[in-house]
């Protein structure tokens, strides 16, 4: 049976509730519907909101250094913790959140495996206390931009070189028959379709109907035996926004131990807007 090829990035429900008093751990979540968290949260866990805390307010980019450090500083986050991220949509942003912090260099993070929803189904504690944590001093100590994080110009260069791309967005998006996922607003983008030789893998594939990831045999089946994804290829991954290619982007870097994936997080929100971009349809 093949394994995870970082077991220890991925936790089980179980795991965190034994570790919610552990002063080494701080547990964060980020979900889609942001007003989830007000509901009820996993106690101790902090609200991380990808939209007003994780992005610049003006330009579209994630925040910048000093930003972020301020951020993480107010959450009580300290260099040395573990960091556990959780969230709806099968753990959607909490990917997106750890990829952010992975961008600032810290080194710790770990996934709750089924997010916000398993721990709902088995009926755990939920709280709508807000944590007091002592703030920190974080300082960032390296970035990682280069090597996971893709840009227009590197897509451009990857496809001069023939490099795999992954497209992980439905199958309507893919095809151009869609703008966004069904039953959202059909919106952000001018034209659809699909960057020209990028797969359809769609993220979904990669988990189970409990939001749970599937096993490393399963995705290993996914990603290399029928898409044919090397593992020591060059991989940019693309969604609409960034948040769905985080989740590819984890389960190919972390789940597969994928040598190079990097996120195109401008996507198709930026792809599908470019004048004379290449684009293909099926």
């Amino acid at each position: 049976m093949k394994e995870y090829a970082n077991p220890d990035v991925l936790v089980t429900t179980e795991w965190v509730e034994e570790h919610l008093d552990d002063p080494e751990i701080r547990i964060v979540e980020s979900d889609e519907d942001v007003i989830l968290y007000e509901v009820g949260h996993v106690p101790g866990a902090v609200k991380v909101d990808w939209h007003t805390e994780l992005q610049d307010q003006l330009i579209r980019d994630y925040v910048n250094l000093e930003a972020f450090e301020q951020l993480v500083s107010e959450k009580g986050i300290a260099n040395d913790h573990t960091v556990v991220f959780y969230g709806d949509k099968s753990n959607w942003w909490a990917c997106y959140a750890m990829w952010v912090f992975k961008l600032f260099g810290h080194e710790k993070c770990k996934i709750m495996d089924g997010g916000r929803q398993k721990w709902i189904d088995e009926g755990r504690e939920l709280s709508k206390e807000v944590p007091q944590h002592p703030p920190t001093d974080y300082k960032v100590t390296s970035t990682h931009e280069e090597t996971i994080r893709a840009f227009r110009e590197d897509v451009d260069k990857h496809l001069e070189a023939q490099g795999p791309l992954v497209d992980v967005r439905s199958p309507g998006e893919y095809s151009g028959e869609l703008l966004h996922m069904e039953e959202y607003p059909q919106e952000g983008a001018l034209r659809g379709g699909h960057i020209p030789g990028a797969a359809s893998i769609p993220w979904s594939t990669a988990v189970n109907e409990n939001q749970t990831f599937k096993s490393a045999e399963e995705l290993w089946s996914i990603y290399n035996e029928q898409n044919s994804l090397d593992p020591a290829a060059d991989i940019v991954a693309y969604c609409r926004i960034g948040e769905r290619s985080a989740h590819t982007w984890f389960v190919l870097t972390y789940l597969l131990g994928y040598d190079q994936v990097r996120n195109y997080d401008g996507s198709w929100t930026e792809w599908g807007n470019l004048v004379r971009a290449p684009i293909e349809k099926p």
